[in-house]
């Protein structure tokens, strides 16, 4: 069940490369991931999970409330991620010209089916 809605994701948003479902210790719940040259997916997955926990380490320490979403824009990447639970995170991985409004538009959709499926 998640492969397909992470798959929906990726092909939906119009420039998708990857959805990741993953814990924040970094480890992958699952994901899918369209070939791209020179992009190491799940060395990047772990990466950004590391920098995610300390985003959310801080959030709590400001008690600002839940962190919700993060998104990182690099000269060849959008990286958006949506906080799922404690536990858990979404992130999908936009080409540079990818519909970034979308992508964040079809994770907020989805997140609901995701959060259904872990319980």
């Amino acid at each position: 069940m998640f492969n397909k809605i992470l798959q929906d994701i990726v092909k939906q948003s119009g420039g998708g490369i990857g959805a990741v479902l993953m814990g924040y210790d970094g480890i992958p719940v699952e994901q899918y991931l369209e070939p791209v040259e020179g992009l190491d997916f799940q060395m990047l997955s772990v990466e950004y999970a590391n920098v995610i926990r300390e985003i959310r380490k801080t959030v709590e320490l400001l008690d600002t409330g839940m962190m919700e979403e993060v998104s990182i824009k690099t000269e060849r990447f959008f990286v958006i991620i949506r906080a799922l639970t404690n536990d858990y995170f979404l992130a999908l991985t936009l080409e540079r010209g990818g519909n970034f409004g979308k992508g964040r538009y079809l994770m907020m959709r989805e997140a609901p089916k995701l959060l259904e499926a872990l319980s």
